[in-house]
Order: C-alpha cells, then structure tokens, then sequence
C-alpha cells in the first residue's frame, strides 16, 4: 500500500500547488491571464479536494493505526495532513461560494496569504511523509531551525486553540455582516 501511497499523493500536491500558482496569478492580474486563471482555479482546487481525500483513505491503509499513532513522527504526518487537506477543502468551498468577489479589494490579498499558507500545510506533510519512508530533505533542517523538532509530536496550547477558535467565529461573523451588506 505505501508505493499507491507515494504515486498518489503528487496528484493532490501538483492540484494545490497550481491552485496557489492560479491564486497568485489572479491576484497580481485582472487582465486575461487573471480571469483564465480564476476560471481554471475552481476545478483545480475541487480535484486536489478528491485526490487529496482519497490519499488520506490510502494512507491511512499504509500502516496500521496503532503503529503510526504511537510515533510521534507518525502522529505529526497525519496531523499535517488532516490540517492540509481540511485547508484546501475549505478554500475550495469559499472559493465556490464566493466567486468573483475574492478578487476585489482586500480578500484579493487575503487569498494569497491564505494559498501561501496552504502551500507551506502541504510542504510540511511531505516532509513528514519522506521522512517517515527514509526520504530525507533538507526542509527539515530549516523546520528544525524554526524551532519544530519534526521527530516529537507538536505542542499546542489552550490559550492558543482558544484564540483560534475566537478568531474563526470573528472571521465567520465578518463573512456575514459582509454577505448581507451585498445582497442589501
């Protein structure tokens, strides 16, 4: 199951990193190669959404739970790769949902940032994932040097996970308020 696992798991990660590339290039331009991009940008995104589904599933048949659950190496890929794919299963649906709007002030910036961030979720979770396979990179060595040991398991406080979700609902509220303000 791991060699399925390894050929697999390019397609989600070629579909989303051109989803960011397709994002940047939206951003940086409203002219035709902008709008070409946005058109592709949707269909982009939704397929990474299924490959990306259907590599977890694989995935999680590589190993049995128990032995990936109980290295804190294991427990960190899969934690990454469940952050990865609920990431751009969500910018897929505000993608959807939103359409043209994105690309008019401010959310404009918002979705690079955000693609930004999706493309370092996805860097990380390969790495794990080499490692794990006795794949080494280099972007190890410069996680390690940002101070994530990628051998222990990540760390995340209360207060942290509180001020997430705070900020989500802010977020959540904000879409609305502004959701109404343009059907009004």
């Amino acid at each position: 199951m791991a060699a399925y696992h390894v050929v697999l798991v390019h397609f989600p990660i070629a579909l989303w990193l051109s989803s960011a590339l397709l994002i940047f290039l939206r951003v940086i331009s409203d002219g035709p190669l902008g709008q070409a991009a946005d058109r592709a940008l949707p269909l982009f995104l939704v397929l990474g959404v299924v490959f990306g589904a259907v590599t977890y599933l694989v995935g999680l048949n590589v190993w049995a739970w128990e032995a990936i659950s109980s290295s804190p190496m294991g427990r960190n890929h899969m934690l990454t790769a469940s952050w990865s794919l609920a990431y751009f299963t969500l910018l897929a649906i505000t993608r959807l949902m939103q359409g043209d709007a994105l690309w008019h002030g401010f959310p404009r910036l918002v979705m690079l940032v955000l693609s930004g961030v999706g493309v370092v979720l996805v860097g990380v979770t390969g790495t794990l994932g080499g490692h794990l396979i006795g794949v080494y990179t280099e972007v190890g060595q410069v996680l390690r040097l940002l101070g994530w040991e990628i051998y222990t398991t990540y760390y995340v406080p209360n207060l942290t996970v509180g001020l997430l979700i705070g900020l989500g609902l802010v977020m959540a509220g904000l879409g609305l308020m502004a959701g109404r303000k343009a059907s009004a």
